[in-house]
Formats: C-alpha cells, sequence, structure tokens
C-alpha cells in the first residue's frame, strides 16, 4: 500500500443547512436516531436499540478522554475583555495529564481572542471562589508569536485541573454559535468519561447511557477503554487542494497493557468514535515500528500508507504487549497525526459508531475510507429524514 492520490475533496464538501446543525442536546442521551450502516444496506434506529447490533464476539473500544473548561475569560483593568481558550501544555511537560495534576505554574499554547489588547508584561488577574476559599488566579503572555500563555496561582491546594474547573467554561464546537449554559457542562462529557484534558468532546460516546452499557454487558459485549485527548484541529477544515498536504494535528494518546490485552484477544473490535478509530489504527502502526526496532510512539501523518510484509492486527498488538511486559509499564503514552483518507487498509476496526460530520472536514474522508462510496449514500439518507447533524446530533453504526 503506498500514499493514496487525493480524492476529489469537493465531493466531500456536501450541503448541510444550518437547520439540520443540532444546536441543543437531547433530553434523553439514547433517543438520539441511530442510522445503521451493514453490508451496503441502510436502516432507521433509535439508539437505545444500539446493543441489539452488537453480540458477544464484539469488543467496543471507548475514549474515556474528559472535557476540560478549556474556555478561560479574563477582563484588563481598562475593560477589555481577553478570552484565553487552552490549546496543548508546553511546561513543565507536554504531557497533558502530568499537567492537569501540576500545582505549580504551567505554560499552555493558547488561542487568544482579542490578542492585540494584550501586551505582554499585562498580568490578567481573576479571583476564583470555590464556596470555601478563594484562589488568585494570573495569566500572563510569555510569546506572542507562539501564543504561549503562563498561568500561576497562590494556593496549592488546587491542581490545575481544579484551577481550570473553577475559571474556565465549556469549550462548545464554534458551529453551535451560541454561548455554553449549564446544561453543556454534563451533556457534553460522555457517562464514562474520566481522564481529563481534552478541549473537544469524543461525540459518538455522548448517546451512551449507564442502562446501555449495562445492557451491552448483558448481551455478552466486552468494553474497554484508552484514552486519545481531543484537540481543537478536530474542528480545523481542509483548506488545500490536495488533501496529502493538509497539516493533521497531533493528539496525545494514553492506553494500558489491560487494553492491549483486549485487543489482542478480540475477535471483532468496534470503535466507539472517530478518535477511538484513530487511537487503534494508530497503536497498529506503533505495534509495526517496535517490529521494526523503533520504540518512538508518534506516530506521523501518512505513516500508514506503508507496502511490504505487515504483521496481523493480533500480531502487531502482541508485539505491543509484550514490549510493555519487558520495559515493565503498564501504560504507554504516544502521540498520532495519522491522517485516514480513501486509500486505507483498515487493519484493527471491523465497526464504527460515528455520529455525522461537518463537510470538507478530515473526518469525511476517514468515513469514506472505511465505507467506500457508500458514505455518500449515508449523508443522503441522513439528510433526507430528518437527522441532526454535528456533535449533538443523532448517530451512527457503520458496518461495512
Amino acid at each position: 500500500m503506498s500514499i493514496p492520490e487525493s480524492p476529489d475533496l469537493s465531493v466531500f464538501n456536501y450541503h448541510l443547512p444550518d437547520e439540520k446543525i443540532a444546536k441543543r442536546p437531547l433530553a434523553n442521551r439514547h433517543d438520539s436516531k441511530l442510522l445503521l450502516y451493514e453490508k451496503g444496506y441502510i436502516s432507521d434506529k433509535v439508539f437505545r436499540e444500539a446493543p441489539e447490533f452488537l453480540d458477544e464476539r464484539t469488543t467496543l473500544f471507548f475514549n474515556n478522554t474528559k472535557v476540560i473548561p478549556a474556555r478561560l475569560h479574563f477582563q484588563k483593568d481598562t475593560g477589555a475583555q481577553i478570552e484565553i481558550f487552552l490549546l496543548k501544555p508546553v511546561s513543565p511537560t507536554p504531557i497533558i495529564s502530568t499537567v492537569m495534576e501540576s500545582t505549580d505554574e504551567v505554560i499552555w499554547e493558547c488561542m487568544v481572542g482579542n490578542l492585540k489588547r494584550w501586551k505582554e508584561e499585562t498580568v490578567l488577574r481573576r479571583t476564583l471562589n470555590d464556596g470555601n476559599q478563594e484562589v488568585q488566579l494570573k495569566a500572563t503572555l510569555v510569546n506572542r508569536d507562539e501564543r504561549l500563555v503562563s498561568f500561576k496561582w497562590d494556593n496549592k491546594d488546587y491542581a490545575f485541573a481544579e484551577i481550570v474547573e473553577l475559571a474556565g467554561q465549556v469549550p462548545l464546537p464554534p458551529y453551535l454559535n451560541r454561548a455554553a449554559e449549564p446544561e453543556d457542562k454534563p451533556r457534553y462529557q460522555t457517562v464514562y468519561s474520566k481522564e481529563e484534558g481534552a478541549v473537544a468532546a469524543p461525540t459518538a460516546g455522548l448517546h451512551f447511557t449507564d442502562q446501555i452499557l449495562e445492557q451491552l454487558k448483558q448481551n455478552g459485549v466486552k468494553e474497554s477503554f484508552l484514552t486519545l485527548h481531543v484537540s481543537a484541529g478536530t474542528f480545523q477544515p481542509i483548506k488545500v487542494d490536495d488533501a496529502r498536504e493538509h497539516p493533521m494535528h497531533s493528539e496525545q494518546i494514553e492506553v494500558t497493557i489491560d487494553t492491549i490485552k483486549d485487543i489482542v484477544e478480540a475477535k471483532r473490535v468496534v470503535a466507539v468514535g472517530t478518535t477511538s478509530m484513530r487511537s487503534l489504527e494508530s497503536l497498529y502502526w506503533f505495534g509495526v515500528r517496535l517490529a521494526n526496532g523503533n520504540e518512538q510512539f508518534n506516530i506521523e501523518k501518512l505513516e500508514l500508507y506503508q507496502a511490504g510484509d505487515l504483521p496481523s492486527r493480533t500480531e502487531a498488538f502482541q508485539y505491543i504487549h509484550d514490549w510493555m511486559i519487558d520495559k515493565g509499564i503498564d501504560k504507554l503514552s504516544g502521540s498520532t497525526e495519522i491522517f485516514i483518507m480513501p486509500g486505507y487498509q483498515f487493519k484493527v476496526c471491523d465497526g464504527l459508531f460515528t455520529n455525522f460530520h461537518q463537510p470538507g472536514s478530515t473526518l469525511m474522508l476517514l468515513v469514506a475510507a472505511f465505507i467506500g462510496e457508500h458514505w455518500q449514500k449515508v449523508y443522503d439518507h441522513a439528510l433526507q429524514n430528518e437527522y441532526r447533524f454535528l456533535s449533538y446530533g443523532d448517530s451512527s453504526l457503520l458496518l461495512p
């Protein structure tokens, strides 16, 4: 397999009327529609029926990242409003899980609204109150060109995760065109979220409830968890004519040895969301690296388009499992900027739960890679049958 030709990107810029975009979640998560695509056939279901379509051969892989309130607002003494959107940590480490536990100064790369009104020597301040005590938070612009912002606070009893919980707002996607509301805090979060660090939700998981998870267990469906901290790059449209030149965002992955073992033993792998799919396929290519003597887990954008004699899914993940045993580690951390587009031959995933994505996005290419030209039939059906689109929208289960 070699790097494919760039697909005709105009095909993926389908027309999405604004009224098709779900601006708010449904009252009950599992009441969303579910488009079931199975070997070319489409049927309309409701998400609470999802357990009926999976059996004891299936292992579901969930992304348990937790969305942080990444949008912080400050006001200068002059009254000017400065909005800071956390993108990725730089110091004391780029590892998100470690930074979220930090009680000392942290530095993040950020998007800054009204940047021209914020001089580098100006310290922005906010007083935070959790109901028991006050905390003074200071933000300083330390590098304008790289948009690096330092955060310090005066109480070491608080980790940075607790600081952003007090100071931040839910980072709703820009296409919702509205401010965050109280109901967004629990609803723009999966019920199984655990590892803090995402600035966007893994939205395919928003439909799952504790009741559905229990029904799946009763059906003999196995569940396993990994972590990919979703970045703001997930909303970045393709702006180049050649998709291969699109700058893919790098995202951090963490996975335990138990999850690696689950993949080795899995008979049928179904990814809950494109972030889980990208994580699983990236892990396969890390296994290929290990087989070739490379222990670096930083999967590059087009690395997945390799020809030659490649290991099976089981073999690749057995390499990872044995390597982790040999190194004495039970959690693996790495990064990926993997770009799945038509022409990719999937190595791990047999099925996918996913919402309906933005026109012209990299995720449209991923769906097209997974189910081929039938993606157009799926999207036409969804548009014609009152499906709700994007983050708070309806779901699909793709079983090619």
